[in-house]
């Protein structure tokens, strides 16, 4: 479980009312992001639950269990910080994917993607490529949010949830690429090792060493 470091006993000010109190404090730029990532975890909690009855695999519904269970509460303490200007009921908690992390490469033929013409024709292959899209978009919402962001508590939150949508989003990569979901191709050795090799460490300069 995340420590969250809040630092919500500083006064802040408006120059032109005055003090503000911490449900006020936020700045124009955070209401507007803060407010995308609600929504956007709104929609993945929804999508999660018009998913859910059309899953065949016991693996996927597992995790789209999980990951919603994990998903409201992030999504409540959000709120409630977002409203209060304070502390949530209790800190940020770490997402633990169960399973493996190791990845297939390569590449064979598939059949080409087109639009469904029916809800009857929802596969798992599709849910999980949907869950994982909104992985991906709560974890840049968060982002751009936590980086635009004015309150100390509520940017904390953020922060700590992003490494979270990273993990659900690994876990339904894994998920997808044990089924041939989702491809992995690799660069041929040589390439591999060339861009490998095209960095190399740096070193403190005397001048730049701290005093």
């Amino acid at each position: 479980m995340n420590q969250n470091s809040f630092g919500q006993g500083q006064t802040h000010q408006n120059m032109q009312t005055g003090n503000v109190p911490p449900q006020m404090n936020h700045g124009g730029h955070e209401l507007f992001d803060v407010h995308e990532v609600l929504s956007t975890a709104l929609s993945g909690l929804n999508l999660k639950t018009i998913l859910r009855p059309h899953v065949q695999d016991q693996e996927l519904l597992n995790i789209l269990n999980r990951q919603y269970a994990f998903a409201l509460d992030e999504y409540n303490i959000t709120v409630e910080c977002f409203k209060t200007g304070k502390d949530p009921s209790h800190p940020t908690s770490s997402y633990k994917m169960q399973g493996g992390n190791d990845f297939i490469y390569g590449m064979k033929p598939s059949q080409p993607k087109k639009p469904i013409q029916g809800p009857n024709e929802i596969t798992d292959e599709m849910i999980s490529g949907y869950l994982l899209g909104a992985a991906k978009a709560s974890a840049t919402a968060k982002t751009a949010a936590a980086l635009e962001t004015t309150n100390p508590v509520v940017r904390r939150v953020l922060a700590d949830s992003i490494p979270n949508c990273i993990e659900m989003a690994y876990e339904l990569a894994i998920y997808q690429n044990k089924h041939h979901y989702y491809q992995v191709p690799q660069l041929t050795q040589q390439d591999m090792q060339d861009i490998l090799n095209s960095y190399a460490p740096g070193h403190q300069s005397m001048n730049n060493q701290v005093q």
